[in-house]
């Protein structure tokens, strides 16, 4: 059974039982929001709230939801029907990231990607749940070649991911000719280890990193 959440401006986000979201995905939405106008890539759209957030949030550029899932695709697809104004300019694709080449490469302003935090452990039985968890399609040098793809020079892609694996994604970004620039940790309380990163690369600069401050739960976005 399909339900949606609404967002803080009406914009609905259909979700299911398998394809939901959380905080993260919040987190990183509000962390990389685009301007009016800019080509943005939601990868790894899942149920699409990042594109459907940043819509709700003022975004009206071109903005693509890229998921692999079929069903999660259609969710997004399902939102859209339900609320015109986004659909003007949010294009669910259902497609592999790792061969997702649009006419439009190279012209994206911006890219932001919730990817599957796990690489070994426990896997669920059920393939499409272990996909949403683990890299068994989508490691973080598969997005990060994919952003550096679609970006103009100078182009940003947000990511968020766990920090135990912040190195590995710093070497995936450099490899892909992605250069940290705004890193933030976020915690569950001041005296918390950080349960979440959210960081900002851009495509083709020099180094020169930002570490901003704890986001902390009082200043978590709501919806």
């Amino acid at each position: 059974m399909h339900i949606y959440e609404s967002l803080t401006h009406g914009t609905p986000v259909y979700v299911s039982a398998l394809h939901r979201f959380g905080t993260d995905g919040l987190l990183l939405a509000d962390f990389s929001q685009p301007r009016p106008g800019d080509r943005a890539a939601d990868l790894c759209s899942g149920c699409g709230v990042v594109a459907l957030r940043w819509h709700d949030q003022g975004h009206r550029g071109p903005c693509d939801g890229v998921e692999i899932d079929q069903e999660a695709s259609a969710l997004l697809a399902q939102s859209l029907e339900n609320c015109p104004e986004a659909a003007a300019h949010i294009r669910p694709v259902q497609a592999d990231l790792r061969q997702f080449t649009p006419p439009e490469r190279g012209r994206y302003d911006l890219a932001a990607c919730n990817p599957p935090y796990f690489t070994g452990g426990f896997q669920s039985a059920d393939p499409r749940r272990a996909a949403a968890r683990h890299e068994n399609s989508c490691t973080i040098q598969d997005a990060a070649d994919c952003a550096a793809r679609l970006l103009r020079d100078g182009g940003k892609f947000f990511l968020c991911h766990r920090p135990e694996h912040l190195s590995r994604v710093f070497c995936a970004l450099s490899a892909a000719g992605l250069e940290p620039k705004r890193l933030r940790f976020v915690k569950k309380s001041p005296q918390a280890a950080p349960w979440l990163f959210l960081c900002e690369a851009q495509k083709g600069r020099k180094p020169g990193l930002v570490i901003l401050p704890n986001l902390l739960p009082g200043e978590y976005p709501s919806y």
